[in-house]
């Protein structure tokens, strides 16, 4: 759908918080607004249509919205034919409270209905009035939607979208909506058409990528899927966020044992070594299933570096039970961890449980589980160092790069890896292989010549300042019934 836009081409700018749903939700957003006429704004601070994309997983971020609404607010007064669209996670909860908060807002949409934001803009400005506009259940796959990459080397694809778990804490599946599934065939033609752009890297993105296929009965469908990527001829690198302990198969550790092109990086959410705090969260795990997974992928992939969600401070939680959690994380050894101290959420079972920990016991927790999780992480990037990696060179991964003539980007892993160019300029999409001389907690150094250099196409793409635009890729929501087979893949060992 496409708005007609007279005279000079109006400005936008999309502000995101979140995961990387909502990242790739934002690439949406772009693309719709180009499609639209609009232009992403040179200047952020001029620009003329202001989208914020939220999350609603952390009471903070309700904070951090109203706050940044509120900056703006002035600017708004001085230029009345600006406009502040606010839609995502947030925007889903709060609905026409927003604009009661903040009346100069002038588009709330939700997370099922990305596709009516040009449409509503131009409402409000013909109007002169709010639009507010809350789908309860999705319209189209979001996948359909025009979508502005924003990276040339590397690209989020949905497989899924929605959740069927419960946890208590989590607020996403009332405001995303029940699990649907894309077709294996839609996914897939994503993946190609985004390779045939130059991309290197795809992620995989479901809130359960494990779940993939249970509306299409087919419980083994994302060790499949998996397989299938590795036939993608000039796809690189596959990796995938987030699955689920209580749905994660032999297969998929299969899967990725066996495809050269999927990455050995699980990122395998925790959230709390102890039984009796997984049962009152409802995750349907325990430490001993947890462990197990982990051994066994270890087992199969013994260079895989494992990452995890951890909340500190869930209702009830005692000093017991924060122990376990720092036993599975001595047992486990990751290379790094999300930490979050415990939030209540309005709409969640978890806000109105009783023995809610004191402010002061999460802190103190919280800073025992840091200090930890750090000399673990500093303890296993140590063991790289000397090691060979292959880098997928990156735009602003770091902060200090320019003071220290360095560059940086990801090793197969997932790693951050910062590395001396020894003058061989590699463009951000450039694959480089290096050996690593330093390792800290979060990151590591290569600080030595580069043994290789590899120009891509992605790399190309990243001098020529161009970025993947792909029209909607997928025919709509799923239907019913069992999907096409996937391609057969060598060495399926289903």
């Amino acid at each position: 759908m496409t708005t007609e836009i007279t005279g000079a081409s109006r400005t936008y700018d999309v502000r995101t918080y979140g995961c990387q749903m909502n990242v790739h939700d934002s690439e949406r957003i772009s693309g719709l607004m180009e499609d639209a006429g609009y232009v992403r704004a040179a200047d952020p601070e001029a620009a003329d249509v202001v989208v914020f994309n939220t999350c609603a997983v952390r009471e903070n971020a309700d904070n951090r919205l109203y706050g940044n609404l509120g900056h703006l607010r002035p600017t708004k007064l001085k230029n009345p034919g600006m406009q502040i669209a606010v839609g995502g996670c947030l925007a889903q909860k709060d609905k026409g409270d927003i604009v009661k908060k903040a009346p100069w807002v002038d588009v709330v949409f939700g997370t099922h209905n990305i596709g009516s934001l040009p449409v509503l803009l131009e409402r409000a400005r013909h109007n002169e009035s709010a639009e507010v506009e809350i789908l309860e259940s999705l319209e189209v796959f979001p996948s359909t939607l025009p979508t502005k990459r924003e990276s040339t080397y590397a690209g989020w694809v949905s497989i899924s979208v929605g959740c069927n778990n419960t946890c208590t804490f989590c607020i996403v599946p009332s405001l995303r909506g029940k699990e649907k599934d894309r077709r294996p065939g839609d996914v897939l033609a994503e993946v190609r058409a985004l390779v045939a752009e130059g991309v290197l890297e795809v992620t995989l993105l479901g809130q359960n990528v494990n779940s993939y296929g249970v509306e299409f009965g087919d419980r083994l469908a994302f060790g499949k899927l998996l397989r299938a990527c590795g036939e993608v001829e000039g796809l690189e690198r596959v990796r995938f966020t987030s699955p689920h302990p209580k749905d994660f198969t032999d297969d998929v550790i299969a899967a990725m044992a066996e495809t050269p092109n999927v990455c050995h990086s699980l990122h395998m959410p925790l959230q709390s070594g102890s039984d009796r705090v997984l049962k009152a969260m409802r995750r349907s795990y325990r430490q001993e299933k947890y462990l197990g997974i982990i051994e066994k992928v270890r087992a199969a992939m013994p260079d895989a570096a494992i990452t995890t969600d951890i909340i500190v401070g869930f209702p009830g939680e005692t000093d017991e039970d924060f122990e376990q959690t720092l036993e599975v994380v001595r047992q486990a050894r990751f290379s790094s961890a999300f930490t979050f101290q415990y939030s209540k959420r309005p709409g969640t079972p978890a806000a109105t449980m009783e023995e809610q920990v004191p402010k002061k016991v999460v802190q103190e927790r919280y800073e025992r589980l840091i200090a930890t999780l750090e000399d673990i992480t500093w303890s296993e990037n140590k063991r790289l160092v000397g090691e060979t990696v292959e880098v997928l060179v990156a735009v602003g991964e770091g902060r200090k790069d320019e003071r220290t003539g360095r560059m940086s980007g990801r090793a197969r892993d997932g790693r951050l890896v910062h590395f001396a160019t020894g003058g061989i300029e590699p463009r951000p999409g450039d694959v480089v292989e290096t050996v690593i001389s330093y390792a800290a907690p979060h990151h590591l150094n290569a600080d030595g010549v580069p043994l290789s250099h590899r120009r891509t196409r992605a790399g190309d793409a990243f001098a020529a300042g161009t970025t993947p635009k792909l029209k909607g890729v997928s025919l709509g929501l799923p239907s019913i019934g069992v999907p096409a087979p996937l391609p057969p893949a060598e060495g399926c060992a289903l």
